[in-house]
């Protein structure tokens, strides 16, 4: 087969590795004006485009479950503050217990049912808190159940 070169005068087509003869064995030009951008740098730019800057943080807080709180009917809160006055007659001895609590949600509606182990260190009945030897406290309000071994 013949083909016209740029001049219009007819040649034979090259096959594909005369094509690239003059300019395979050339070396790659490197800039003295720019320096060359690390491979970090040079994959940077071919990597993903957010256009919704945020928008998969959105997506992630949107799909993330909370519980509904739950309050506790006369009978239960009975056996809580029974378990508490308990609890608090045997103060000095700084027993351990295992509560489960509510922790309402930052961001949103509803929250998360907690438990926590540790030593009882005191109850404060005016403000309603319980204080642990760990320098931690919690709100009785919070508190769903109390489960220890005395």
């Amino acid at each position: 087969m013949t083909l016209r070169d740029k001049s219009g005068n007819l040649g034979e087509k090259m096959n594909d590795e005369q094509k690239y003869d003059e300019i395979i064995e050339m070396q790659h030009h490197v800039s003295v004006n720019h320096p060359s951008l690390s491979r970090a740098s040079y994959a940077a730019q071919f990597s993903p485009f957010a256009a919704l800057t945020g928008y998969d943080g959105i997506v992630l807080e949107t799909a993330r479950v909370t519980d509904d709180e739950i309050f506790l009917d006369e009978m239960k809160m009975e056996i809580l503050s029974a378990k508490l006055q308990i609890l608090n007659d045997r103060i000095k001895e700084h027993p351990k217990i295992q509560v489960t609590y509510f922790k309402p949600d930052e961001k949103k509606s509803g929250g998360a049912y907690l438990q926590k182990t540790a030593q009882i260190k005191r109850i404060d009945d005016v403000k309603r808190i319980i204080h642990f030897t760990d320098k931690t406290f919690l709100n009785i309000e919070d508190i769903t159940d109390i489960e220890y071994s005395i």
